[in-house]
């Protein structure tokens, strides 16, 4: 029970990603406050954690609204971890010389704006307890740069450079900031393989099924293979917990190898 007695707040928790991570930080004993734009998914994350002992409240939130963030935690009082799992919009698959200005510019804003939004508010209140955790997230474009990304290697570059530099203005107040770039998890988006979840056009996956790309992926990594949630749920709750408690400012490297630093 690595996060006994902690609130922890999760935003995008309806989500693939955010559903694991939020099951797993209460599976280690944290209240885990799910928080979304859409009541609904939150709700059947919040019944999953009840069913199996945790607890789990319900927060309809927009990350991009600073005020309804501010409100959300407020709500909450003492919040020792925050970790933001939105979604960005990205549109994969059309050249820069092609993309329009809308899709590019999406998941930057929606990535710099609903980070900064939930880490400046978490860590407001965090700075004032002196103790808390902030988590971000990324994946390889926050370093490998290829073609047909859109503006998503912009994005978690930023998200990224963002964390570092929280980190180095409120370490001393006793509050940790850090990064977890993981490869991409097929278990995290094989089920909306074919809804368009992430906005991508079909032809972007150049015809591959959920398993075929997933293959396409781990070719690229030293372990030939890519993560799984339960191993990126896992490192996240470490990072979260006490047994981090020496590191900050620090981007966690769970790409099976396809980033070698």
């Amino acid at each position: 029970m690595l996060l006994a007695n902690k609130n922890a707040v999760v935003y995008g928790a309806g989500g693939a990603m955010g559903r694991a991570v939020a099951r797993a930080f209460a599976e280690d004993g944290a209240t885990v406050h799910l928080a979304g734009r859409t009541a609904a998914p939150l709700e059947a994350v919040a019944a999953e954690i009840t069913a199996a002992g945790g607890t789990a409240h319900v927060g309809v939130v927009d990350a991009l609204d600073q005020a309804a963030v501010d409100d959300h935690l407020d709500e909450i009082g003492h919040v020792d971890i925050s970790f933001n799992l939105i979604s960005h919009g990205d549109v994969h698959g059309v050249p820069l010389l092609d993309i329009e200005i809308e899709d590019f510019v999406r998941p930057i804003h929606t990535a710099v704006v609903g980070n900064f939004n939930t880490m400046r508010s978490a860590a407001r209140r965090m700075v004032k307890q002196q103790s808390g955790v902030i988590l971000t997230l990324t994946s390889p474009p926050a370093k490998l740069v290829g073609p047909l990304m859109g503006g998503t290697a912009v994005a978690e570059s930023a998200i990224e450079t963002f964390t570092r530099c929280l980190a180095a203005e409120i370490g001393l107040h006793g509050v940790r900031v850090l990064g977890l770039r993981s490869e991409g998890i097929p278990g995290a988006w094989a089920e909306d393989w074919h809804t368009n979840v992430f906005d991508t056009p079909v032809e972007a996956t150049d015809g591959l099924d959920p398993e075929g790309h997933a293959n396409v992926l781990a070719e690229r990594t030293m372990l030939q293979r890519t993560p799984t949630l339960a191993e990126m749920t896992s490192v996240a709750v470490f990072l979260a917990s006490d047994r981090a408690a020496a590191m900050t400012g620090t981007i966690t490297n769970m790409t099976c190898g396809s980033v070698p630093d």
